[in-house]
This record gives structure tokens, C-alpha cells and sequence, in this order.
């Protein structure tokens, strides 16, 4: 996966042990257990959870543990509190409208937090008041509309919540707070009086949005376009921000979080490949000249010397993770159990003899397959040598477990298409071909090989000319057909990679979304079926949008003892 087309923040392992907090605090609250995260944003399930809400919206501004959990408890009382259906029957079309109900009904919920719960109190209070602040120091307040909409806010928060206006901006909306509570006096009374009913409250809420949309257009029909003021336009582009709510489709099926792929959704049957008369799947070992990968082989053990990782401990850990307990025989001479019928006759000639007795023995067994698919996409050129060192402890733990391993790799024959590509362009190049490259699955180390005899192929993972682009979802649905062709009771497949699929000629032929949808249904189809549990370890980027168990981390700075255990807990299910 190449992050040429995106370039996405790195995810490091403290955020996502963060949203995971947050995510288990509203599953917590809301009892509703299929709430996660899943790249960066919360999903029921494999479906996005919409939140509009604008004191809840992403902001770097509010990424203190209080702001997220506040973030996070109202989400929960959302989940808790509000009818969805109902909600949806009575949002109004006008954006700004929708934008001021949305946040009454979100105010609404938060005031239903109950009085025990005194830290998510907090939490709703310090997130909301947060916001407030931070609004009002960008100087989106400034313009007529954003001082109108703030004062509405802050007079409605401080209504439902029978706490005064905030005292850093008291002054700041008090003109503008008096010219409108005669207008609103009545509707703003109903707010706290009707907030356990979701329905009488919404009368209300839909009053004072209507209101103030209605405010908001006399106020910009009064006003000519040449005088328009910098705070008005400035704020104006921040609305369109909020007032964004294209995201909220319960009738589609979930999408990548960097865009929905029209030529995908689209072309008949879905995903397809223009052609695979160029695929192929190579030993990694042949494609490296022998000399070369003992020298790679060397630097590799060089490198895993100096961490100093204890593989014994981490096999150790692995058997009691992933070993299941099968019954091998008999224990006799025990002093409890079942009666050995062989062993009454010690009855009679020693009274006193108690190990009359056998139990059922039982020893761990470990019937899995554990499959590394690693992304040799170019942009992992730079991780290739900590993740060859990763890996091949890993393997080697594994092994010593007795547990069976492959390391699989993908990428592609050649850049920007390759004989594909120019067999399309001789075709005319009809529209939305599909795939456009010639693929190359790679076999590091077989699943019938041990550690010891696959280690210099494994090496073949430092050279760099292997590393071209990476087309992902074909590559997923190899590497479970080839753990399918062979008898472990226990699948599990651990993708490495540092970015979204990328293939250029396919994308520019489709369109940038192409891959990655592909990726997500490949995914999600399979986790349907159940036979392989799929897993992903993110190199400086959350892959939880694809795989809905994930692992962020970065390399080389975490390639610790800690990492591994990590992994380990990863691989048993153990994460999210």
C-alpha cells in the first residue's frame, strides 16, 4: 500500500489505545457491544456512526484525554437515548436548521447523564465548553451569522443544563442574546421542561432552528454581496464544513473513509481485472541471487542480536495464547479420578494405598496456521529491514511453538501498468477496465517448511527491487485461499502494511478509490465467512477502516519486547 495518493497522519500505538478507550467507554454506557473505531472514526459494526453534532466534530483543538472522553460519553447517551427513526423523520432539509437541531438533540441526551456518573459529567461539560472556547478564539464569532449561531448555542446549552453562559464570553453575546430571547423565550423554556421526551422536545428544537435559519436568511438578504464582512465570509466557510451531512446514508453499505469508488460501485459485477495473463507467483528465493541473501541474512541476525528479545519467553506466550488443551492419554496412579480397575488389588494387599485412581491427560496442542502478508508496495522500501527483523522473530517464536507460519508478499511486475497497461491502450483503452497491472505473489517461507530452512529466503525481504506497487485486495483473497488448501483447525492472516492500496495505472484508468474498496470487500466478505481470521499491523497508520482487527505502530523506534507482546495478543483476538 503506497501513501503517494494520501498522505494520512501517523497513527501511533497511544492514539489508538485512546480511541479504543473511548470506544469501550461507550460501549460501557451504551451496552451496545459492536461500537470500535475503525480508521479514526466509530462504526457499529462495519457501519459508520454518523455524527453531526458540532461540538463533536473532529478538531486538533480538543485532543485532550477530557475532550475525547466527553466525545465519546455523549456519543453513548446518543446511542442510549435518542430514536433514531424518530430522529431522522423529523430533521429538517435546511442545512442551517439541521445544524442547530442536531445539537439540541445532542444537548438534549447529555443532559440525561445520570447524577452518579459524576465523571462523565465532567467530561460533557469540560468537552462542550472546550469547543466554545475554541470557536469563539478562531473568530468564526465574529461575522453576523457566527455570532448569531454562537449566541443560540450558548443560550440553549445554558437552558438544558440550568448552568450560566460562559463567563469568557458573557459579554461578548449579550447584545445579540437580548435581540433574540424574545423570539425564542417560549421554545427555550420547553427545551428543559420536555428533555426526557424525545418527541415533545423536538417540537421545540425544531422551532428555535427554524428560528434561527429564518434569522440567518433576513440577515444575509439585508446585506449585499460587496459588503459582506472577512468574519462573515470566514465563518461562512467553516459552516460548509458543518453543515455537511452527505455522510449520513443508512442505506448504502459502509465505504472507505477516503472516498467512495464510482467506477467500483458502478461496473457490472463489481471489482474485475482487465487481465491476468502476466500474474504470477514466484519463490522470493529465486528472485535473489544466493550470494546476496546471505549476505542480507547476515545483517538481519546482526540486527536481531543487538534488541535482545527473548524468542523463548514470546514462544512461551505464544503456546498459551494460541495452543488449545486435547486430551493424550492417561494419568495413573493418581489419588482422585476415575477408578483403575487394574489397581484394586493394591486395595487388598495395602488398605492404606490412595493412588487407586487415573484422570484424562490433557496437553496444549497448537492446530493453527499463523499467515504474513507483507505489502512490498515502494513506500515500504524504508521499513523493509525492521519488518524482515519482526518478522522473522515472529516466525522463529512461532516455530518453536509448533505452531505452522507462512511469510507471503505482494506487489507488482512493473510500475504504471506494465504489459497490462499497454495491451489496454492497443484496445483503445475501453472505459473502467478494472485492475491494469501484472501481479507478483511472492512465497517467502511455505507453511511445510520450518524457520530454520526458510531463513536465508526470508532475507529476500531486504531487496529493494522487489518493491514496486500494491494492489491488496487479490493479494488478501491469495493468501486465504492458499491457509483454506491446508488442515488447520485455526486460520489467522497478519497483513503488514503502511498505507491504502495503490496501483497508478489502475487508478488513473478507474479512479483513486478503487483499490481500496476492492480491499474492504475482500475483507469483509471473508471475516464474514469466518474460516480466517484477518488481522492488520499498521506502520505509522491505523488500518482499522479495513480490517476490523488492527495494530498501529512504528518502526524501528517500537521494536521491542512490548511490540511483540502486543502482536501476540493481536494474533489471539485479543485486541480490537
Amino acid at each position: 500500500m503506497s501513501t503517494e495518493a494520501t498522505a494520512p497522519a501517523p497513527y501511533t500505538r497511544e492514539q489508538q489505545e485512546t480511541d479504543e478507550l473511548c470506544a469501550g467507554a461507550i460501549r460501557a454506557l451504551s451496552g451496545v457491544s459492536s461500537i470500535r473505531y475503525r480508521g479514526r472514526r466509530l462504526h457499529d459494526g462495519h457501519r459508520p456512526l454518523p455524527i453531526h453534532a458540532a461540538h463533536l466534530q473532529p478538531d486538533a483543538a480538543l485532543q485532550d484525554l477530557p475532550s475525547l472522553r466527553g466525545a465519546a460519553d455523549s456519543v453513548a447517551l446518543r446511542l442510549l437515548h435518542t430514536d433514531g427513526v424518530l430522529h431522522k423523520s423529523l430533521c429538517p432539509p435546511e442545512p442551517v436548521a439541521r445544524l442547530v437541531f442536531e445539537l439540541l438533540e445532542q444537548l438534549r441526551v447529555e443532559t440525561l447523564a445520570p447524577d452518579q456518573h459524576a465523571g462523565v459529567i465532567h467530561n460533557l461539560r469540560h468537552r462542550y465548553t472546550a469547543w466554545s472556547h475554541a470557536f469563539y478564539d478562531s473568530g468564526l464569532a465574529e461575522g453576523a451569522s457566527g455570532l448569531l449561531l454562537y449566541t443560540v448555542f450558548q443560550m440553549c446549552w445554558s437552558r438544558l443544563t440550568a448552568r450560566p453562559v460562559l463567563e469568557k464570553t458573557e459579554d461578548f453575546i449579550e447584545a445579540t442574546r437580548w435581540s433574540v430571547s424574545s423570539a425564542l423565550s417560549g421554545d427555550l423554556a420547553g427545551l428543559r421542561r420536555h428533555r426526557a421526551d424525545q418527541a415533545a422536545f423536538a417540537r421545540h428544537a425544531l422551532a428555535i432552528a427554524h428560528a434561527v435559519d429564518a434569522m440567518l436568511k433576513e440577515a444575509q438578504a439585508a446585506q449585499d454581496e460587496q459588503q459582506n464582512t472577512a468574519g462573515d465570509a470566514k465563518a461562512q466557510a467553516a459552516f460548509k464544513l458543518l453543515l455537511d451531512f452527505d455522510s449520513d446514508n443508512d442505506n448504502v453499505p459502509d465505504s472507505a473513509p477516503l472516498g467512495e469508488s464510482r467506477a467500483f460501485s458502478d461496473g457490472q459485477g463489481g471489482y474485475k481485472t482487465y487481465s491476468t495473463a502476466y500474474d504470477r507467483e514466484e519463490n522470493a528465493g529465486e528472485l535473489v541471487r544466493r550470494a546476496l541473501l546471505l549476505e542480507y541474512r547476515e545483517r538481519m541476525d546482526a540486527r536481531i542480536a543487538s534488541l535482545g528479545i527473548n524468542t523463548a519467553r514470546l514462544a512461551r506466550g505464544f503456546t498459551q495464547l494460541l495452543a488449545v488443551p486435547e486430551r493424550d492419554g492417561w494419568s495413573f496412579g493418581e489419588e482422585e479420578g476415575y477408578i483403575d480397575g487394574r489397581r484394586l488389588a493394591q486395595l487388598i494387599s495395602s488398605p492404606s494405598e490412595r493412588r487407586l485412581f487415573r484422570k484424562e491427560q490433557f496437553l496444549p496442542q497448537a492446530d493453527c496456521l499463523v499467515s504474513f502478508l507483507v505489502d512490498c508496495s515502494g513506500s515500504m522500501k524504508t521499513h523493509a529491514e525492521s519488518v524482515a527483523v519482526l518478522l522473522d522473530i515472529l516466525l522463529r517464536a512461532l516455530d518453536q511453538a509448533g505452531i505452522a507460519t507462512e511469510l507471503l508478499g505482494f506487489t507488482t511486475g512493473a510500475w504504471n501498468g506494465g504489459r497490462v497497461k499497454r495491451d489496454w491502450m492497443r484496445a483503445r483503452s475501453p472505459a473502467n477496465p478494472g485492475r491494469l497491472n501484472e501481479l507478483v505473489h511472492m512465497v517467502f517461507k511455505d507453511g511445510d517448511t520450518s524457520w530454520r530452512r526458510a531463513r536465508p529466503d526470508i532475507a529476500a525481504l531486504l531487496k529493494a527491487d522487489l518493491y514496486r506497487e500494491g494492489v491488496d485486495g487479490e493479494a488478501v483473497d491469495w493468501a486465504c485461499k492458499r491457509m483454506l488448501a491446508r488442515t488447520e483447525r485455526r486460520r489467522i492472516l497478519l497483513v503488514v502494511s503502511d498505507g491504502c492500496p495503490m496501483d497508478t495505472a489502475t487508478n488513473l484508468a478507474n479512479d483513486e478509490f478503487y483499490l481500496a474498496q476492492h480491499l474492504k470487500q475482500v475483507v469483509a466478505r471473508r471475516e464474514a465467512q469466518g474460516a480466517v481470521e484477518i488481522c492488520g499491523l499498521g506502520l505509522g497508520l491505523d488500518l482499522g477502516a479495513y480490517y476490523s482487527r488492527s495494530l498501529a505502530t512504528t518502526l524501528p523506534a517500537s521494536l521491542n519486547n512490548e511490540l511483540f507482546s502486543e502482536i501476540a495478543q493481536l494474533l489471539a483476538g485479543r485486541k480490537k
